[in-house]
């Protein structure tokens, strides 16, 4: 039996790399620009963001979001290499919504 292509193992760790599960591990929103990062999660329709301020999915709308369609999207600010508030949309559940006193 022959050996596998060093170009072909080549080949198959780039594809693994750049695949949407290395972004499901995380990206730092501090490494990219705000429209860098805006189109990533565009691209990708759903990133996970890990820094400091939020650790938490990015996407692009509601049907990326887990709980069967209630969820609703809110808008929160990471900070990127030229923005210290870019905007991203994220999933909130609707009892997450409600406050304290259950949305009374």
């Amino acid at each position: 039996m022959r050996g596998i292509p060093i170009k072909r193992i080549a080949l198959i760790l780039v594809a693994m790399i750049f695949s949407p599960s290395a972004f499901s591990a995380g990206v730092d929103s501090r490494s990219y620009t705000c429209a860098a990062l805006q189109n990533l999660i565009a691209a990708q329709r759903f990133v996970f963001l890990n820094n400091p301020n939020f650790e938490d999915f990015a996407v692009t709308e509601p049907s990326h979001c887990s709980g069967g369609g209630s969820a609703q999207l809110q808008r929160r600010s990471v900070p990127t290499t030229d923005n210290s508030e870019c905007l991203v949309n994220y999933c909130v559940s609707p009892h997450d919504m409600q406050g304290p006193m259950g949305g009374m």
